[in-house]
């Protein structure tokens, strides 16, 4: 095969030779004068020129009607010898010439009332010329006395293609030809019927047939080039077409070009990496933006009426216009054809209109029948998320079932009437607040808050704000749960030992775990800094004692160098981040606080800020705070009545 490079290398050559082609304008009475010319031009063979007709030119008939041939021509390069190319086996192209059709010289004759007419043609390809023999035979043939031999040699000889006189006959009129016309097929075709001439009579020329098919109301459709070669070489005693007519043409309707699919049971499927499909990516919702155009309309086209030959017209119907399929939060563009998305979401037919829904409905669970789900709008559930499949949405996730091991993220709220049993995997991550009944073996992220009714057990739960465990049953038991603001529970804890509870408050969980990575790649930095300065320093030593290195030493010992500039790079860039971001964190004024309105158990950890305690002793109905660089224990604080009640009515208990 021709790669992309060898294709590109073949395009620019030909651009180059096509910069250098230099074309004339030449004409002739004849198309092989007009080459000609071109030829003397351009100061080339004749057989290394290429053209194109830019007019044809026409004989005429005794000096009426005689045009000029006109062609643009231009020297032929290598390549261009040749019709075309094919690519080999072996990737090479391979040039293919043209297939050109051989063809001999003609000779005709044409007899009018002026006398006896010779025209010869000129071979084609690797044909014959025209014999003198063949131009004598072909009008001793028609009767044709006195005959100039001189001038029917010169005729043969220079093949113009134009009739030119070169004898008389003796005319009788009664045997001219004759010509019947004949129209039928509802006028749309018209045909010639032709006797031959008898001795003495006389040849039609294509303008007397022409004229003849005036005179009978034939006006229309008449093929006039066809006309001409019949007139060298007609065909008697049959019915020849000459003209035909034009069928009306009814105008296309009006019709809507869609740019999503249409058809919701074509599903279509993603090959992984792998080669294999994967059967949760089923893309079965079509997600549009906001002023995404979804269809547009193809106005009707006006018909195009028909003509009899005789000029008759026949009229056409005009193709019929459609309303446009107007739905819910769409509109028409300026150009009043043009479908616009009014807002981000799913776009669907309904009732034969296009539609934007803001909410995406999922009756059943979530899963290998649904695929994963991508939504640029409110995603609802009627039942669970299985295991291993994801959900995304640019609005809400709202889920009546539960959330098992899989991944939901939603930059608006997240809401789960059952719960999320996450079996230690799993990821639920809101832009804003996170609802459920409870949270178990679950890792959660919100930007806002985590709100519960009925307890969080083994849990990564992260919010930016609050993470609030209200209900009977609300309880926090094992994990580790990062607020700025506020953890409230019911109890927090278990009597159970081995279990360990952290509850951290006082700073951006983000930001926190951001400067412990810094933290941790500051130490991994500075460890591999200290392994290449001492084997650095020990081939610097050796280099000292022995005066030189071997040379695969010398290279190992630059590199080392290289690598050394490298890490001290990247630490300073760190201490840069961990230094901004610990300022980010020194400055929140947030107070902090961890809050239980039954019980907090011993063994659990609370932070606040940069201040640890283990919690020793059994404690009810508190809340621990930060005074004066120390956690104290106070009387218990309720939480917020705002984060009792979620988004649209959904209720934490």
């Amino acid at each position: 095969m021709v790669d992309f490079v060898r294709l590109q290398e073949i395009m620019k050559e030909h651009l180059e030779r096509d910069r250098g082609i230099r074309t004339v304008d030449a004409e002739g009475a004849t198309l092989e004068d007009a080459v000609a010319e071109a030829a003397t031009l351009l100061g080339v063979p004749v057989r290394r020129i290429e053209y194109e007709i830019t007019e044809k030119g026409s004989p005429g008939f005794m000096g009426s009607g005689k045009k000029a041939w006109k062609i643009r021509a231009y020297e032929r390069t290598a390549e261009k010898k040749q019709a075309g190319s094919v690519e080999s086996d072996d990737g090479d192209i391979e040039i293919v010439s043209p297939v050109i059709e051989d063809r001999d010289g003609d000779v005709f004759v044409h007899l009018s009332p002026e006398g006896a007419f010779l025209k010869v043609i000129p071979p084609v390809g690797s044909g014959k010329n025209a014999r003198e023999s063949q131009a004598t035979d072909a009008l001793s043939a028609r009767g044709v006395k006195d005959i100039d031999p001189k001038l029917v040699k010169e005729v043969v000889q220079k093949a113009s293609g134009e009739y030119v006189k070169v004898g008389t006959f003796k005319v009788n009129p009664m045997n001219d030809t004759v010509v019947s016309v004949d129209i039928s097929e509802q006028d749309m075709k018209a045909y010639i019927y032709v006797t031959p001439p008898g001795f003495g009579g006389s040849d039609l020329s294509a303008e007397t047939y022409l004229s003849l098919l005036r005179n009978n109301r034939v006006i229309y459709g008449v093929n006039e080039e066809f006309l001409r070669t019949f007139a060298d070489r007609p065909t008697y005693k049959e019915m020849v077409a000459v003209a035909e007519g034009s069928r009306p043409v009814n105008g296309r309707d009006a019709y809507m070009q869609y740019n999503f699919e249409t058809d919701q049971t074509k599903v279509k499927l993603r090959e992984g990496a792998n080669g294999k499909v994967d059967f949760k990516e089923l893309n079965i919702i079509q997600n549009v933006v906001e002023g995404q155009p979804l269809a547009r309309k193809v106005e009707a086209e006006r018909g195009t009426p028909g003509r009899t030959v005789t000029g008759k017209i026949i009229p056409a119907k005009n193709g019929r216009d459609i309303a446009l399929p107007l739905g819910k939060n769409v509109h028409v563009s300026d150009d009043q054809n043009t479908i616009i998305a009014d807002m981000n979401g799913q776009v669907v037919i309904i009732g034969g209109k296009i539609n934007v829904e803001p909410v995406y409905t999922v009756q059943g669970d979530v899963n290998l029948k649904t695929g994963n789900i991508i939504f640029l709008g409110t995603v609802l559930i009627t039942g669970n998320v299985e295991d291993g499949f994801s959900v995304k949405a640019a609005g809400n996730i709202e889920v009546h079932g539960t959330v098992e091991k899989a991944e939901l993220d939603a930059e608006g709220d997240i809401i789960v009437h059952q719960g999320i049993t996450g079996k230690s995997g799993g990821m639920v991550r809101a832009g804003r607040s996170i609802w459920a009944r409870f949270i178990e073996n679950g890792i959660v992220e919100a930007g806002n808050m985590v709100v519960v009714s009925d307890g969080i057990v083994n849990s990564q739960v992260d919010a930016n704000k609050r993470i609030i465990c209200q209900g009977k049953r609300a309880n926090i038991v094992g994990g580790r749960l990062r607020a700025s603001e506020e953890i409230n529970a019911k109890v927090i804890g278990s009597p159970m030992s081995g279990t360990e509870t952290i509850c951290e408050v006082g700073y951006d969980p983000k930001e926190k775990e951001k400067l412990d990575k810094l933290g941790e790649a500051k130490a991994a930095a500075e460890k591999q800094l200290e392994e290449i300065q001492l084997n650095l320093q020990t081939l610097i030593n050796i280099k000292k004692q022995r005066k030189s290195l071997p040379e695969d030493k010398e290279a190992y010992m630059h590199e080392l160098m290289d690598k050394r500039e490298q890490i001290m790079g990247d630490m300073t860039k760190i201490a840069k981040d961990l230094e901004v971001t610990q300022e980010y964190l020194n400055s929140l004024k947030t107070r902090g606080k961890v809050s239980a309105s039954s019980r907090v158990y011993p063994g659990v950890k609370i932070v606040i800020r940069d201040v640890k305690e283990d919690v020793r002793n059994d404690y009810k109905a508190v809340t621990f705070i930060l005074e004066d660089s120390l956690i104290r224990v106070t009387k218990y604080e309720e939480p917020d009545e705002d984060v009792k009640r979620g988004p649209d009515g959904y209720t934490a208990d």
